[in-house]
């Protein structure tokens, strides 16, 4: 049932996937291969620190194994403890995605992490290298706090989406921020993806019931038993997720109600 009617846009690309994976964390690589090919997941984010500097030259990461015109690159900026430092590793991440032969792929993960112990992003520095990068034509999708207002602060800059934690990035706590997710789906007028802190599918289907636009996810993945049954268990419960909001859910009632009618059958 995943028609074209309810593709998921960024920017100026659709997806029919809203299950985003990462690459990080996995025992082998052929581990993340699988895993990616398991989830059906078209949009996969790669840490720029971790990239070799010539993709084409490169035969030993398992980036060059996997199918490049059917994946999207989001490259992210994690470990920039600083604006400044987020910047560069965007305009890095374009280069290398300029290699896999995506000329036009501006997409970046913005994230600006000052904090060495909670690893919580920061809402300063989010803001002013997310303006600067949007001058230069980035598309930004910048994770944050679940902070109803930065969320709209940073739409109104220009972000192609807002992506909230759920709980602490690869602690698999769920999502503790519930109230505040809601608040930022409610107002937000670009796709919200909750990111970070997701464990398990049903916390998936969980955050699209909530009419989330998107999960992006890893170390559930990653450091589960069986990575590609983890991805493949967490594209079903993005998917469920996502055809129950549309749904739309009974109204919860304070009593009960017989399912079977009360009136006696007329007899033929």
């Amino acid at each position: 049932m995943k028609g074209s009617f309810d593709k998921l846009k960024i920017g100026n690309k659709y997806f029919n996937s809203r299950l985003m994976l990462g690459t990080g964390k996995y025992k082998t690589p052929d581990d993340a291969i699988q895993s990616i090919e398991s989830s059906e997941c078209e949009i996969v984010t790669v840490a720029i620190r971790r990239l070799p500097t010539n993709l084409k030259d490169d035969t030993t990461s398992f980036l060059s194994n996997l199918d490049w015109n059917k994946l999207w690159l989001l490259p992210n900026t994690a470990g920039s403890q600083t604006a400044e430092e987020a910047i560069r590793m965007a305009f890095l991440g374009h280069e290398l995605a300029c290699q896999l032969g995506q000329e036009d792929n501006f997409f970046v993960k913005l994230e600006v992490i000052s904090d060495p112990k909670y690893l919580l992003p920061d809402p300063l520095g989010t803001l002013k290298a997310a303006e600067f990068l949007i001058k230069k034509g980035f598309t930004v999708l910048p994770y944050i706090n679940a902070d109803p207002m930065l969320a709209l602060h940073l739409e109104d800059l220009g972000c192609a989406t807002v992506m909230p934690l759920g709980s602490p990035i690869g602690s698999g706590q769920g999502i503790n921020n519930l109230t505040n997710i809601k608040i930022i789906i409610e107002n937000s007028n670009v796709p919200v993806i909750v990111d970070a802190g997701i464990g398990t599918p049903s916390e998936a289907t969980l955050a699209m019931e909530l009419g989330a636009d998107g999960v992006l996810l890893n170390t559930a993945v990653a450091q589960s038993k069986n990575p590609s049954q983890m991805a493949y268990a967490m594209n079903l419960g993005v998917q469920a997720g996502r055809l129950a909001y549309l749904a739309g859910r009974m109204e919860k009632k304070n009593y009960a109600i017989a399912s079977s009618p009360l009136s006696q059958i007329s007899k033929l």
